[in-house]
C-alpha cells in the first residue's frame, strides 16, 4: 500500500515548498464555489456585447461561471502565479514608431507550455503524494482564473479588471488545479486601488466604460489579437505601432514598483520590439518559422501583417510608404484594405 500523506495542513505545506521547487512565485487555495456572483457578472457581460468576437466567452457559461459545475467533485481550487516581470521599459518602444511594440508576455516562448508543464509537475506530485484526483488548467477551458486567484488570495481585480498583488505587481501569468482534496483555504484579497486611476487613464482607445469594466471591443489586446477582419477606421489611429496585445494599463500601475523579478529568462525574448519593415514582407511560412514556439504564432500571417500596417500607417515614416505600397494587392483583403489605410496616411 502507498504511504500517502492524509493531514491537510501537511499537504498544504509541503505542497507550498514544491510550488517553489517548481518556480511558481505565490500559491493560494478556494473553494469551486468561492464566487457565488459571478453568474451574474458574466451575463452582464456578455449581454453588453463587451466580449466582441470572443464568441468562445458565450460557450459554455454554465462551466465558465461555476467552476464548482466544471468538475463536480472538486473540493479545492489551487492557484498559482508565475512572474514574467519585464526586464525593460514596456512602454519604450512606443518611442520607435519604425518598431512594433509586442506585449511583454508574448516576447518569448509560450507561457502555455513552460507554465502548463510546471502545473502537470506539481499536480503529478500531489497525486503521487495523496493518491488525490487533479485536474490541471492554464488558459485552456471554461475558467476564470482571475476571480478564482482573488478568492484565493493572490490578489485583486484592479480597475483595469487585471489581476494585482502587493508583493508581485501585476507582471504574472496564472495556473490553476483542480482537486478532490479538501484542502485549507485562504482568505479573499481585497481591492487596494483606492483613489488611483493611472490604468483608466493610460488606456489609448478608452476601453474602461467604467472602472473594474472593461469592453474588449475597444481594447488594443482584443484588437490585435483576437479581432478578426478590419479594425474600426476610428480605432486605429489609437492603435499607434502596437502589433501584438497592449501593456499600457499594467504598465501604469503604481503597485508595480513592487513587483518581484522574474525567474524564467525564456519568457524574454527575440520579439520585443521587431522591425515593421521586416514583418510587413513575412509570407506564412516566414512568419510560422520566426514565431514558432511563441504565443504570436496563433494569430497567423495575415492579421499580423494587418497589424503591422495600422502601425505603419501610424508612423508618420515617409520611408514605410513604399512598404504598404507592396501589399496593396495582397491576397488576404483586410491585409490590402490596410495596406491601402497605411498608403495614403504617409507622406
Amino acid at each position: 500500500m502507498p504511504c500517502w500523506i492524509s493531514d491537510p495542513v501537511q499537504i498544504r505545506a509541503r505542497l507550498e515548498e514544491q510550488a517553489r521547487a517548481e518556480g511558481f512565485n505565490a500559491l493560494g487555495i478556494c473553494a469551486p464555489d468561492a464566487n457565488p456572483h459571478l453568474p451574474e457578472r458574466l451575463a452582464e457581460f456578455l449581454a453588453k456585447e463587451r466580449h466582441g468576437q470572443m464568441e468562445w466567452m458565450a460557450q459554455r457559461t454554465a462551466w465558465r461561471a461555476a467552476p464548482d459545475a466544471l468538475w463536480p467533485e472538486a473540493r479545492s481550487v489551487i492557484m498559482l502565479a508565475e512572474l514574467y516581470t519585464p526586464d525593460h521599459d514596456p512602454l519604450a518602444v512606443l518611442d520607435h514608431p519604425d518598431r512594433g511594440g509586442v506585449s511583454v508576455y508574448a516576447q518569448g516562448k509560450d507561457y502555455h507550455d513552460l507554465v502548463k508543464k510546471r502545473l502537470k509537475r506539481l499536480g503529478g506530485w500531489l497525486v503521487g503524494q495523496t493518491g488525490a484526483e487533479i485536474k490541471v488548467f492554464v488558459d485552456t477551458a471554461p475558467v476564470m482564473e482571475k476571480p478564482l486567484a482573488m478568492a484565493a488570495g493572490l490578489g485583486w481585480q484592479g480597475k483595469h479588471t487585471n489581476l494585482l498583488s502587493r508583493e508581485l505587481g501585476s507582471w504574472f501569468f496564472l495556473g490553476s488545479i483542480f482537486t478532490t482534496l479538501d484542502l485549507p483555504k485562504d482568505r479573499p484579497e481585497r481591492e487596494h486601488c483606492g483613489s488611483c486611476r493611472a490604468c483608466l487613464d493610460a488606456c489609448p482607445t478608452n476601453a474602461f466604460p467604467a472602472p473594474f469594466q472593461l469592453d474588449a471591443r475597444r481594447c488594443i489586446s482584443y484588437l490585435t489579437i483576437e479581432h478578426k477582419g478590419p479594425v474600426d477606421p476610428e480605432l486605429r489611429p489609437l492603435m499607434g505601432n502596437r502589433i501584438y496585445g497592449c501593456d499600457d494599463c499594467l504598465a501604469a500601475c503604481p503597485w508595480n514598483k513592487f513587483a518581484q523579478d522574474a525567474t524564467e529568462m525564456r519568457y524574454h525574448g527575440p520579439h520585443g520590439a521587431p522591425a515593421l519593415a521586416e514583418l510587413a514582407e513575412l509570407d506564412d511560412a516566414a512568419f510560422r518559422a520566426r514565431f514558432s514556439g511563441s504565443p504570436i504564432k496563433r494569430i497567423g500571417r495575415d492579421r499580423m501583417v494587418r497589424n503591422v500596417l495600422y502601425a505603419i500607417g501610424n508612423s508618420g515614416l515617409a520611408h514605410l510608404r513604399p512598404v504598404a505600397a507592396r501589399l496593396l494587392n495582397d491576397p488576404d483583403p483586410t491585409v490590402a484594405d490596410a495596406a491601402m489605410w497605411a498608403y495614403e496616411r504617409l507622406p
